[in-house]
């Protein structure tokens, strides 16, 4: 009998998102009379079957495509079974549209259903803070001419998501330039189109960008194209961070575009599009120094003589040196103070208002010791946060030199941005959802596949 693992993890992702999903929509406020009184999607079914659906276990959309899905799914675990009696090339390109059915179903008509929502109710409804509310209110900004580091977020529909005890991002923009400036053409682009933009247009475009390129990503070999895919387009954590707008997968794509290029030799393009992740969220820091060293795979460099090829390095590494400058230090000398205080001290709990202490790591136990008065007080994290990384990061650098693959860069990168995070003041959720696809890419991605190659 045939068990293959494809099938048991496609079907353990997918009641996951299914889960995930409809518990992430039952928490929206009014959200099935908002679905029946929209003038699209109130049109998907009549009065008369949206009654018979009923308010339970979701709305009626949503129920379609989670029944969509499964049937994929279905026909995905019959054509696996079917493999000795099918061409490899014909199950592979069966399972690839039936795999891709399940991503439009529980991932890309999701969310669009959700921007469609947002569109016709409450700027502040169905969306993420930061991701979409605020970056969108950066981008006009920055279209205006004025610097969003510099600006108030009081007046933007910002000020009314969540609660109000938490807003503390309403004076900082935490994230850095390039998400705001490449993201401006998408919006312009849309609005001359639509009539009007929601943030996630551009992250869905580089969701499916980065969709695309997996099979080449993994040599075209079908069983990593396949896993590889589900896991990143099906991600738990991530898969909601596009659903509402979290700006991982924008950070993410540019790190993908980077790594392909550099997979096939092309050092210049791979260095312009990794300053461009750089410049956009400090999460890709984090594999900065493993794709660093990744840039000299293809010299089969003897390690004790690194010193005679930091030239070469400097130079394969200036590319990314510069855009990552281009887009930060016009923001730097335009008002340093406000920059550093949006991207910096508010992370770090020492801007006059910041960010508090939460998440899933190391500060609960601080939290649990009874000795801060709140959430928002300062505790010097810095100090478990350089006790653990420094040694962490030589120890992952050593294995990246014994084997210098682009598999081991998301592999390394993967495990040195969790020991930071997890010492850190907050280690949120989503940057779990990050660091599943970076260990991903780094697990199906060929690891005897160098840059070289």
């Amino acid at each position: 009998m045939r068990r293959s693992l494809d099938v048991l993890l496609l079907f353990i992702l997918l009641t996951a998102r299914l889960r995930l999903n409809a518990f992430a929509e039952s928490s929206l406020f009014e959200h099935i009379q908002n679905i029946a009184s929209h003038p699209l999607l109130g049109k998907i079914v009549s009065k008369e079957a949206f009654d018979a659906f009923g308010p339970y276990l979701g709305d009626p959309i949503f129920l379609l495509l989670a029944a969509i899905s499964l049937l994929a799914f279905l026909a995905y675990a019959v054509t696996d079974m079917l493999t000795d009696r099918m061409k490899k090339r014909t199950v592979f390109l069966t399972k690839y549209a039936l795999l891709w059915l399940i991503i439009l179903a529980l991932a890309i008509l999701p969310t669009i259903k959700l921007t469609l929502l947002r569109h016709d109710n409450l700027p502040h409804s169905y969306s993420h803070d930061g991701g979409v509310l605020q970056t969108e209110a950066a981008i006009d900004y920055f279209l205006e001419g004025r610097n969003p580091y510099a600006e108030s977020y009081q007046d933007t529909p910002m000020a009314d998501w969540g609660f109000p005890e938490f807003r503390t991002a309403l004076d900082h923009y935490p994230y850095l330039p390039a998400t705001f400036v490449l993201s401006a053409p998408i919006k312009l682009l849309s609005e001359t189109n639509l009539g009007w933009y929601d943030q996630r247009f551009t992250y869905l475009l580089l969701f499916i960008l980065i969709l695309f390129l997996i099979p080449s990503l993994v040599q075209k070999q079908p069983e990593a194209a396949l896993g590889l895919t589900m896991v990143l387009a099906l991600n738990p954590i991530m898969g909601l961070d596009i659903l509402f707008g979290q700006n991982d997968l924008f950070v993410l794509a540019w790190i993908v575009f980077s790594f392909w290029f550099l997979q096939r030799r092309k050092f210049v393009w791979s260095s312009i599009f990794f300053g461009l992740a750089c410049a956009a969220k400090p999460t890709a820091w984090f594999l900065a120094p493993f794709w660093s060293v990744a840039l000299l795979a293809d010299q089969n460099i003897p390690w004790k003589s690194f010193h005679r090829y930091i030239p070469r390095l400097l130079r394969r590494l200036a590319p990314a040196i510069v855009i990552f400058l281009l887009f930060t230090l016009p923001y730097l000398f335009w008002n340093a103070d406000a920059f550093v205080d949006d991207v910096w001290r508010w992370a770090a709990g020492t801007a006059k208002i910041h960010y508090q202490i939460w998440g899933l790591g190391f500060a609960n136990y601080i939290l649990a010791t009874g000795s801060l008065a709140d959430r928002f007080a300062y505790w010097p994290f810095w100090i478990p946060e350089l006790l653990v990384s420094v040694p962490l990061l030589v120890f992952l650098l050593s294995r990246q030199l014994r084997d210098n693959t682009v598999s081991s860069v998301y592999w390394h990168g993967a495990i040195f941005l969790l020991g930071f995070s997890y010492f850190s003041r907050f280690l949120n959720e989503n940057y779990l959802g990050f660091i599943l696809a970076l260990f991903a890419l780094g697990f199906f991605i060929n690891s005897h596949h160098a840059a070289s190659e």
